[in-house]
């Protein structure tokens, strides 16, 4: 019995595998991520880039409603439902539209993750103004700065394409006020059948937007359809579910601390897959802008625990 007690009080080592797999996910969630705005580059190269979306949406919606139902998911209805479709049209339509367009007019994948990555400080920053959330001043120091690092690093694409700059300001103001109105009314709706919907009102926008602003095209078939496999199957479907998971397993301001390495790695990965290269300037501008949004997420994290 003695023998019995002191094996049952060991603690209990994880397998090996299991260790690796909970340290391997932080990067990988980084890396897909990433990955996106590099197939987006690729995809906007080989082809129209609101087709590319209408195509993302499309067959993202497919996916993902075929494994709402296969959870027997619960799908919203009502004005639950409106409330739904609202923040997926800004979150997907908006947002990737935006995005996309304005890579297809030589905005690079970096700059582009920075945009996008002011979202996370905006919505900090609305959550303090409208929602009651406690805001530091090191979380407005780091919003401010983080504004000024998308201006350095955008400032010399401005003479160049301001169509590229406005189109993803465009989808900076999807992402924000699609994750602003998520977070305000869509928290309760099961993450599968929410999401089905989301994109399947989204398909339709899509659709529409190819097309009254392109000629949709495609010049290079094998690249275009490998991008949009990718934007798919990994983006859409895979890191989908991985961070899922990770928000069930793992304190929310952890995963979202992962997403400040999101455009240094675009812009790696841009450079190694795609070929882009970045300016000095917005090499700048990527640093402040790195900086400025870790300081308000972080200073989040110590407002939310201070209340």
């Amino acid at each position: 019995m003695p023998a019995q007690q002191e094996i049952a009080a060991r603690p209990q080592t994880k397998p090996r595998r299991l260790v690796f797999a909970e340290a391997a996910q932080g990067p990988l969630l980084v890396v897909s991520w990433s990955s996106a705005f590099v197939a987006g580059v690729i995809g906007t190269k080989a082809g129209t880039p609101l087709l590319l979306c209408c195509l993302r949406f499309t067959f993202a919606a497919l996916i993902v409603g075929a494994l709402a139902l296969v959870m027997r998911s619960k799908w919203p209805t009502g004005r639950t439902l409106l409330h739904t479709v609202v923040a997926g049209v800004f979150m997907h339509a908006v947002q990737f539209c935006g995005f996309y367009y304005g890579m297809a007019h030589g905005l690079g994948g970096g700059v582009s993750a920075l945009i996008q990555g002011l979202s996370s400080m905006i919505v900090i920053v609305l959550a303090a103004l409208t929602l009651g959330d406690r805001l530091t001043s090191a979380g407005w120091a780091g919003f401010v700065i983080g504004v000024f690092g998308v201006v350095v690093a955008i400032e010399d694409r401005l003479a160049l394409s301001p169509v590229a700059v406005a189109s993803a300001f465009l989808g900076l103001v999807g992402i924000t006020v699609g994750t602003y109105w998520q977070k305000r009314f869509v928290s309760g709706v099961d993450v599968f059948s929410g999401t089905a919907v989301q994109l399947a009102a989204s398909a339709p926008l899509g659709l529409a937007a190819t097309l009254l602003f392109e000629h949709p095209q495609v010049s290079d078939p094998a690249r275009f359809g490998a991008a949009v496999l990718w934007i798919v199957i990994v983006n859409s479907v895979g890191v989908f579910l991985l961070l899922n998971h990770m928000l069930r397993t793992l304190p929310a301001s952890s995963v979202s601390t992962l997403f400040l390495a999101v455009p240094a790695v675009t812009s790696l990965l841009s450079w190694v897959v795609a070929g882009q290269t970045m300016s000095k300037q917005a090499v700048v501008g990527l640093v402040i802008g790195g900086f400025g949004a870790a300081l308000a997420v972080l200073a989040g994290r110590r407002g939310r625990a201070a209340a």
